[in-house]
This record gives C-alpha cells, structure tokens and sequence, in this order.
C-alpha cells in the first residue's frame, strides 16, 4: 500500500530523504544516489544515500569520499535531463581508480532524479518519496521498493507472507517481508526478469536521556553527532533549559515531566535507547521500571555499583526477575578510564553503540 503524506514534524535527524525532499518542495531539481550494491570491502554497506541539488547542497554519503564528485557529476547530467543510471566501480574498473575507489571492494550506484515541477524528467515520484519521509518520522518501518531501470516505485507497509499488494510482483512478496524483517537491502529479481531494489526504512535510532545534567550536554550532541534522535527528560526546570541544551525544543525534544510518564507518552519501541543521569532514585526508578517493561534495545543508568546494587533490590522488591534487571548497564558507559562529563558520555554513547551493533565488546562490565 501507499500512505498518505503527512507533514516532517518529527524531533529527529533530518535524513537524505528529509533533505531531498525539503529542496524539491524549495522548487529545485534534485537526485538521490543510492548504494545498491557492494561486495568485499566497499566503503558504504547498501541502502546508504546522497541527496544532491542543483543549487550544488549535498547531503549523506555514498562512499565516504571516494567516489562522491564522480556520483555528483552524473546526478548534474541526470536532473538535466538523462536518464537514471547506476554507476558501477571496483578494483578492475578504470573509473574507479580515476576516482581513487582502490580499497578492493565493489561498489554500485544508483542515481535517479525527483520528478518535481523543477525536474519534470525525473523518474522517481515525488509523493513517493514525502510517504516515505513521513513513514520514518512517524517511526513506522515501510519498505521502499524500486525496479533498477527507475521506471517503479512503489512504498510498502503491512507486509505478511501472504499479502497481496498491487503494482508488485507477488512472487517477491516473501523476499520483501524478510527484507523488512532484517533491516537489510536486498537485490531481487521477478518472474519477467526485472530487477528490484528492497530498501527497509526503518526508524532512526532515539535515545531518551533523562536527567539535564552536565553529562547529559555532551551526551545530547554526541548522539545527534552519530545519527541518533536525542530527547531529554527532566521535570527539575531549572537544568532542562534551551539555554543549557541549544537546538532542543520545549516539549518536543527538551521535556520537563515526570520522566515515567514521557516514556509512556514518547512510546518506547526497539529503536529506543534509554538513559538515566539523575543520580536521584525518585526519577531513576519509576524511569527504569517503564525501561524494563518495554522492548528498549538499551537502558543505562549513572551510578556506582553500590548504587546499582541498591537499585537492583528496589527493582526485585517491585517485582522484576534477575533477567530482567540484568538488561540495565550499571554502572553506565565502557571502562575506558573517562574523566569529566564529556569523556562520560563518550563512554556511554559508545556502549549503546557497541550494543546496537552487537559488538564483543558489549557484553565488558562497566565501571
């Protein structure tokens, strides 16, 4: 199915997507590069995108460097008026020498126009691409399906084994459902030997950090640094202010209630990862019991390991198992040997990175 439009509002990141879509609205020809294939040791995994004006504004990366002028060259012919195009390069291909992609891997890009009243020969739809801008700041996972020659586009939500969706090819319908269920792009071809782009679109990672603490600063922009959505949480006024928190906007990013209840509000899903700075059990506790209870993919809470011994039986008292308790990362961050705030909240931001990504290095105690 194809969803509505609804208005980019969200308190997140703005995503190439985001960008493409608020230049076109702007009234100028614009181009996505999307990475459609890799192999060895490519640069940028499939699925990442370029968003690329005509005015010369860029946004995201399609190779961290390597062959970005190459794909912006092309994506200037593109929204002149060429058709889509998917640039290929690897260790054997001159052009990628020529524009310095020697690491040994394989890289393929697709750049398409947007079809706007700027770009009229552009092939992919702009309603398509405000449905899939609206769907990730909703935090709604859809699937964004295109055929490799730019001709289909098609935004697909809802999805079961079973399903029977117009305009796309049934017998693709399990491959988009395990797409959607791993997060991961996939190459597809059906039964007329079109070949089909799956890109999931999934949330942004969020990270709810309650506590407007000196560490919470620092934490604040190193998770908007890395790509998360960051939200703080504390009803004590006097610390959760703009002044201390610049770009945070009251209500919305920058919340003064009871934290328990802006979890409730906010709706904790996987992509959420949760904080707790205060230092102050009042907060801290009905906080975690809210964590715990949800499908958070991290919580964290500051403190000692007395302090988070303490914690532990307040939380067994209330009713939560050993199992449950031991999703908490207490004390919080890696041992990295931080001192001061700001070495803190690398320490905890690179916790819930090594989380996220399941990395060995997860699983080390912490301080």
């Amino acid at each position: 199915m194809v969803f509505m439009t609804v208005p980019l509002s969200a308190p997140q990141p703005l995503t190439p997507l985001d960008h493409a879509l608020l230049w076109a609205r702007e009234g100028h020809a614009v181009a996505l590069a999307t990475v459609v294939g890799t192999w060895g040791s490519s640069p940028r995994p499939a699925g990442s995108l370029m968003a690329i004006s005509a005015t010369g504004r860029v946004e995201g990366s399609v190779s961290g460097g390597c062959v970005e002028t190459d794909v912006i060259t092309a994506a200037q012919a593109i929204m002149a008026g060429a058709p889509p195009e998917i640039l290929s390069y690897g260790v054997s291909s001159d052009r990628a020498w020529e524009v310095g992609l020697a690491c040994g891997g394989k890289l393929d890009v697709m750049v398409e126009a947007i079809c706007s009243p700027a770009c009229p020969s552009g092939t992919l739809p702009e309603a398509v691409l405000a449905d899939a801008c609206a769907q990730q700041n909703a935090r709604n996972s859809a699937l964004l399906a295109r055929t490799l020659d730019g001709t289909q586009h098609l935004l697909l939500s809802n999805l079961a084994p079973d399903a029977v969706l117009p305009a796309f090819p049934q017998d693709l319908v399990p491959a988009a459902v395990a797409c959607l269920h791993s997060g991961r792009c996939q190459n597809e071809t059906d039964a007329q030997g079109l070949g089909w782009f799956l890109q999931p679109l999934t949330p942004p990672p969020r990270m709810l950090i309650v506590g407007a603490v000196h560490i919470a600063q620092h934490l604040a922009l190193l998770a908007r640094m890395t790509g998360f959505a960051p939200v703080v949480i504390d009803p004590r006024t006097a610390l959760a202010t703009p002044e201390r928190f610049p770009g945070f906007v009251p209500d919305e990013t920058l919340i003064t209630e009871w934290p328990d209840e802006a979890l409730d509000a906010l709706g904790v899903d996987s992509m959420t990862a949760i904080v707790t700075l205060t230092h102050d059990a009042k907060l801290d506790d009905p906080t975690l019991e809210v964590a715990l209870r949800s499908p958070a993919f991290y919580i964290g809470a500051l403190g000692s390991r007395k302090t988070q011994a303490s914690r532990a039986d307040r939380l067994r008292e209330v009713g939560f198992s050993e199992q449950e308790i031991s999703r908490i990362h207490g004390p919080v961050g890696l041992a990295i040997g931080a001192i001061g705030a700001e070495e803190i909240a690398l320490s905890i931001l690179a916790q819930i990175v090594a989380v996220r990504r399941k990395a060995a290095l997860a699983e080390n105690p912490g301080w």
